[in-house]
């Protein structure tokens, strides 16, 4: 699919899902690590033995990403993969864990919310998003959380008390700031598609979005789209942008999809990004929709022209 966002990471801007599988070629953007080498490993190591599904597609678990996630980590050190398929998994894990103990911002969110400590999230949040900025703070620290995050929920490390709390404070300070930082250029509305409640990702790409100039109006996860195109006839945006991280979201939604690019004020761009959209890009851009943040890469908004 093509994201609204990626980061400077080897892994992709697609949010890791624990409570979905995976094929081939998310587990290569997941991981940084090409399907040509999964593929490999697979064959010579056994490192992991994917389900196949009916169409003969592999089909990773969430916990078998993270596993290779912790691979690639070791290898990127200078470890050889033929040494770590020799050594039990919680050896792998730990050593990769090992290695991410940094002393870096995320680690130490990461910290804070498995020790359920609030008030030192918040205060790290704080630092973080006052040193960064909106755009590199959700790049730099928002998305590698969200990852780590991932990966321990999947392999049974992380208490779903933690990942509330985490995703509580982060998705309260990005909202914060989408609702108070924003200038005089062109509006954008952005929503979640209905049953689509995942926000990480969009409002992540939203952040660095309006860095670029855009004003940013978001109306929240799993909204029905007729609401969408109401409030885009009240405020009058020059951009739409929807999300969805799940095909099966995307596929629900098509029908009443279908038809809003054309319901939309004159001139109203129509975007769509998440990891649903790619098996639906080219009928969603018969529809009318760009694909992601090339909706927003040709034409930069002016912080002089009049809102819209």
């Amino acid at each position: 699919m093509a994201p609204y966002l990626r980061p400077p990471m080897p892994a992709s801007s697609l949010l890791f899902r624990p409570e979905r599988t995976y094929e081939i070629h998310e587990v290569a953007e997941l991981t940084g690590l090409a399907a040509a080498r999964l593929r490999a490993w697979e064959r010579r190591y056994e490192v992991v033995r994917p389900r196949r599904q009916p169409n003969g597609y592999r089909a990773y678990t969430a916990d078998q990403v993270a596993l290779l996630r912790a691979l690639a980590r070791l290898i990127d050190a200078g470890e050889r993969i033929g040494d770590l398929a020799a050594r039990p998994r919680e050896a792998v894990l730990a050593g990769a864990d090992a290695r991410g103990a940094d002393g870096s911002p995320e680690r130490a969110m990461l910290d804070a919310a498995r020790g359920l400590d609030r008030e030192r999230l918040e205060r790290l949040v704080t630092e973080q998003l006052t040193l960064r900025g909106l755009g590199a703070f959700a790049t730099e620290i928002v998305l590698p959380l969200a990852h780590s995050l991932g990966d321990l929920w999947a392999l049974g490390q992380l208490p779903i008390a933690a990942e509330h709390l985490a995703s509580e404070v982060v998705l309260h300070a990005l909202k914060g700031r989408l609702r108070t930082g924003h200038g005089a250029g062109r509006l954008l509305v952005g929503a979640c598609l209905p049953g689509e409640r995942h926000e990480w990702g969009f409002l992540a790409s939203l952040a660095v979005i309006q860095d670029s100039g855009w004003r940013i109006h978001y109306l929240g996860p799993d909204l029905p789209v007729q609401e969408v195109v109401e409030a885009a006839r009240t405020l009058a945006p020059r951009a739409v942008a929807l999300s969805g991280s799940d095909p099966v979201v995307i596929q629900t939604n098509l029908p009443a999809l279908a038809s809003l690019p054309s319901r939309l004020p004159p001139r109203t761009l129509a975007a769509i990004g998440g990891r649903g959209a790619a098996p639906y890009a080219r009928v969603l851009r018969s529809h009318g929709f760009r694909i992601g943040m090339e909706a927003f890469a040709r034409r930069p908004p002016s912080s002089t022209a009049s809102p819209r």
